[in-house]
């Protein structure tokens, strides 16, 4: 069988913005096949900002003016990498992350956005930006909650700074008597649009008694208090930052050719005038021949030549300019369900059907993104593969689909291992031999286990990390301290650089996670393939008397579950693109959080039975226990914890492919009629770096949970208790 097209170029978008979204769209839609696409963003979602305002003033909830950057992702078929970039190598052709190995690329496009430029002293410390929006939103959603009256500052008398302090005193007057200040150090708000415009908005912020102060620069931030340069003070409860945009200082660092400001210089293609390989969009763009105020308009407007730029220059075709128009339409919302048109010199006064043509046009741009075209459809084609004349060649079966020896080298001389001072290793990767050998301390035993499946995320540094976690959880759940581990990789086919990144991003991750139980890597096998897969065959050491096992289970203990249930179901939702980004978000954290310290803690407050609640879901690796144990439980279906999503997905009849096979377990349930609990159908759900489930004496619970969720295990209930014997047929009883 032909494989598909190797991947033999990477093109890494770096920043989630309006330009970038428009670009996964359309990559979804027309993928180039050789080509593999990376999307690196702090978030997994990202506001659209012409909805921004009306989401503070309350029209719009956080899901209607967010892009899930998750689920455009997946429809791109693009790695998604959550990270905050600190840099680019621009001669190693990397971009430096914050908390991830470097991230290679032959193709580099950037569309980051901007932050407002904050040098006054107190601002950094006790003033709240306008971006990122995400904190910005994080503090008005606890703004709200305030049930006192207050005083908001708002610095930046711009497009931005009218239309928030419009927003926030419009929502907060629905409870509140708020008192809004507004102050910029011009002679005029909003110097980028026309004199109509900027005397309508004038009268409308003094209508609604927002205090305007202009010619006022503020020179200090106090915790509640501006200080303005004239020695003007206001006292105020929190104070909003939106002043001129600025760029990041590693970007003014990075080589790029920038202007005054620090923003990425760009011809008419986009395409950076000092980098060819590089290109940016949105505010963090200046083009060299045209000079535009940063707005999303254009941001918008720049997607589709950005992604038709992006192919052409992959494939070796002519670029094409990009114009962007001197006058176009701007629809300022007012708060209160009125919105003013402005353009060149015209300017309407407030009024509802604005408000209604502009709601009408945004929501529209956004059901680009929220009803994404299905796979397989006419709008859904390929473009033709990067050489279209070469075919892919045959790969070989057997010996002959291993990863080469140099790539490998390569790769384990990049990643940082353990020393070996400490471990019983004879012979390990520090002087690789046909098998790795290990010398067993007299009286310990061996505890061994061997788990692998294939990619559920499309970023193989924390697939590494998720796969690591998921293997040693066996170890941990014996009683057992990992030793060291063998790995197996499969890696799609790719040029043999792209297959060492990918590589050495996936044992990145999963080395990480080794170290930090101090389990070296010793050895293990890699093979190419048609996607990604990873396992870990794990050892350990445990004392014959500390040894958990799973008929330790004794009537009268409370069974403790450490993590909360819902991967399998959120995951098959994931695959549909009918999760959403912020519910796999959330399900990436459980999944990245080990299970050692739990184990510490439940063998210390006594356990005598453990298990880790992996593929059979939790009633299938509970049965195992009871029927080892020879008990019965009862099962507190309401204290069962679940990851945020999961019910809702279930409650769509989106299950697991082996969801199925583990409802077998249910012939073992004495109480049938509970199966309309909305818990009942995660019982089966199989997880991926699941939680552990114990058995303890009931006089430790207490303290047992209180310091399980001091360890960081938030999600840490006791779920049931171990009762005697009646029916060894039907021994579960659920309660509600």
């Amino acid at each position: 069988m032909q494989p598909s097209q190797p991947i033999v170029k990477d093109l890494v978008l770096l920043g989630g913005g309006h330009s970038h979204a428009i670009v996964l769209r359309m990559w979804g839609m027309k993928p180039l096949p050789g080509v593999r696409l990376t999307l690196i963003t702090e978030r997994v979602d990202t506001p659209y900002s012409g909805m921004l305002p009306g989401h503070i003033a309350g029209f719009y909830t956080h899901d209607e003016c967010h892009i899930d950057l998750r689920r455009l992702a997946n429809f791109a078929q693009a790695q998604l990498y959550i990270d905050r970039a600190i840099a680019i190598d621009l001669e190693k052709q990397q971009v430096i992350c914050a908390n991830r190995p470097h991230v290679a690329f032959d193709i580099l496009s950037i569309d980051i956005g901007s932050t407002p430029a904050i040098s006054v002293p107190g601002a950094a410390e006790y003033a709240i930006p306008a971006k990122p929006v995400a904190k910005l939103l994080e503090y008005w959603e606890a703004l709200c909650q305030d049930p006192n009256d207050m005083t908001i500052a708002v610095v930046g008398g711009g497009a931005g700074g009218v239309e928030l302090s419009l927003a926030m005193q419009a929502n907060l007057q629905r409870l509140h008597h708020p008192e809004v200040h507004l102050f910029h150090h011009g002679a005029e708000l909003m110097r980028e649009y026309h004199p109509t415009a900027r005397r309508k908005l004038a009268e409308v912020l003094n209508q609604r008694g927002i205090h305007v102060h202009l010619q006022e620069s503020v020179c200090k931030v106090e915790p509640q208090k501006v200080i303005c340069e004239c020695g003007l003070q206001v006292e105020c409860h929190k104070t909003f930052w939106v002043t001129q945009a600025d760029s990041p200082q590693w970007l003014k660092n990075s080589g790029c050719d920038i202007d005054a400001r620090g923003f990425i210089q760009v011809n008419d293609y986009l395409q950076s005038v000092s980098h060819p390989h590089i290109f940016a969009a949105g505010d963090i763009a200046s083009m060299v021949n045209y000079t535009r105020p940063k707005a999303g308009v254009f941001a918008v407007r720049q997607g589709k030549p950005l992604f038709e730029n992006l192919q052409r220059f992959l494939t070796g075709k002519p670029l094409q300019p990009y114009k962007p128009q001197k006058k176009y339409l701007s629809l300022i919302g007012t708060g209160d369900g009125q919105a003013i048109a402005s353009r060149g010199s015209f300017t309407s006064n407030p009024h509802r059907l604005l408000w209604r043509t502009k709601d009408w046009i945004d929501r529209r741009f956004m059901e680009r993104f929220q009803t994404l075209p299905t796979m397989g459809s006419e709008e859904n084609s390929p473009s033709p593969p990067l050489s279209p004349s070469s075919p892919p060649p045959m790969r070989c079966a057997g010996c002959g689909s291993k990863v080469s020896s140099t790539v490998l080298e390569l790769v384990l001389s990049r990643i940082p291992q353990q020393t070996n001072e400490l471990k019983d290793i004879v012979i390990g990767l520090d002087a690789p031999d046909d098998a790795a050998v290990l010398q067993i301390p007299a009286g310990q035993l061996l505890v061994q286990t061997i788990d692998y499946f294939r990619a559920l995320i499309a970023d193989p540094y924390v697939f590494g990390q998720i796969s690591a976690n998921h293997c040693l959880s066996d170890i941990f759940a014996m009683g057992a301290l990992p030793h060291s581990a063998l790995a197996i990789a499969t890696i799609p086919y790719a040029a043999p650089a792209k297959v060492e990144e990918t590589l050495y991003q996936l044992l990145s991750g999963a080395v990480k996670v080794l170290n930090q139980a101090d389990s070296p890597l010793i050895g293990g096998h890699t093979t190419e393939g048609a996607e990604l897969g990873f396992g870990l065959s794990c050892n350990g050491l445990a004392y014959p008397d500390k040894l958990l096992r799973k008929s330790g289970m004794q009537p009268g203990q409370v069974l403790i579950l450490t993590k909360a249930l819902g991967t399998g179901t959120l995951f098959a939702a994931d695959m549909r693109s009918l999760a959403k980004g912020r519910w796999i978000d959330d399900a990436v954290k459980s999944m990245l959080q080990s299970n050692q310290a739990a184990a510490t803690c439940l063998s210390q407050h006594g356990a005598t039975a453990c298990t880790d609640v992996t593929g059979f879901g939790l009633l299938g690796h509970l049965m195992e226990m009871v029927r080892a144990s020879e008990v019965a439980v009862e099962l507190q279906l309401p204290a069962i914890p679940i990851l945020d999503g999961a019910r809702e997905t279930v409650e769509q009849g989106i299950v697991s492919s082996i969801q199925p096979e583990n409802l077998r377990a249910s012939r073992y349930i004495a109480n049938l009629e509970q199966v309309h609990h909305p818990n009942y159908p995660l019982l089966f759900d199989p997880q991926t770096s699941g939680g552990l489930l114990a058995a303890i004496p009931h006089e430790q619970v207490e303290n047992c949970l209180n310091m399980l969720k001091i360890l960081g295990y938030a999600q840490s209930r006791a779920i049931g208790c171990v009762v005697p014997q009646v029916s060894a047929e039907l021994p579960i009883m659920m309660v509600d």
